[in-house]
C-alpha cells in the first residue's frame, strides 16, 4: 500500500531545518518522493506504516538533530480526498488561499460547519468540511490569519500540520501516475 508522510513544524520560521529532498533520497529503499519543502512525501513501496515512521523519525534526528510529529495517511485517503472538489462553493481569488490540515487522527467532537474565525462577517479562517482525518477550508492572505490556523488544534484538540490545497493536488497527481 502507497503512503503519503505529513511532517509537522519543519522548516518553518527557521526551526526545525531539514532538507526533505535528502530525506527522500534517504529512504529511497521505500520509493519515498519529497514535494515541497515542508516535508509532505509519497511513499510508493508497500510497507507498515509502524516501520515507515520509524525510517522517518531516525532519518530526522541522525541526519538533521530533528524531532517532529509524523502524520501518515493511506494514499487511497488523499485520493478519496480530491476525488470531488471539496472548495466548488467556496470564495476564491488571489487573496483566498484553500488549505488541507491533516489531524494526528479524527477528533472526537466536531464543531458546527462552516465555522468562521474571528466571525462570519469579518472572517479570517473558514473551516467549511472535516473529512476522517482532513479538515478543509479557506483563509484570507492576512498577517493574522496564520494565528487562525494554530487554533485548529485547539479547537479539535488534535495535532494538524496544515497545506495548500496545490500540495495535496500534486500528491494526488503523483499516486495516480503509479
Amino acid at each position: 500500500m502507497a503512503w503519503v508522510v505529513f511532517l509537522r513544524a519543519v522548516n518553518v520560521g527557521g526551526t526545525n531545518r531539514c532538507q526533505p529532498a535528502q530525506i527522500a533520497k534517504q529512504l529511497a529503499k521505500f520509493g519515498a518522493v519529497n514535494i515541497g519543502a515542508v516535508g509532505t512525501f509519497v511513499v510508493r513501496e508497500n510497507v507498515s506504516e509502524s516501520t515507515l515512521r520509524n525510517a522517518f523519525a531516525v532519518q530526522l534526528a541522525k541526519t538533521f538533530g530533528v524531532k517532529c510529529e509524523i502524520m501518515i495517511c493511506p494514499a487511497r485517503d488523499i485520493m478519496k480526498l480530491t476525488a470531488k472538489d471539496p472548495f466548488a462553493r467556496q470564495p476564491s481569488g488571489t487573496d483566498i488561499t484553500r488549505f488541507v490540515s491533516v489531524l494526528h487522527k479524527r477528533p472526537r467532537d466536531l464543531p458546527a460547519l462552516p465555522l468562521s474565525l474571528p466571525s462570519d462577517g469579518d472572517w479570517l479562517l473558514k473551516i467549511i468540511a472535516i473529512q476522517d482525518r482532513f479538515v478543509l477550508g479557506v483563509y484570507r492572505r492576512h498577517m493574522k490569519a496564520i494565528g487562525y490556523l494554530g487554533k485548529i488544534e485547539k479547537l479539535l484538540t488534535v495535532a494538524a500540520t496544515t497545506r495548500n490545497w496545490n500540495t495535496i493536488l500534486k500528491v494526488a497527481q503523483i499516486l495516480s501516475e503509479d
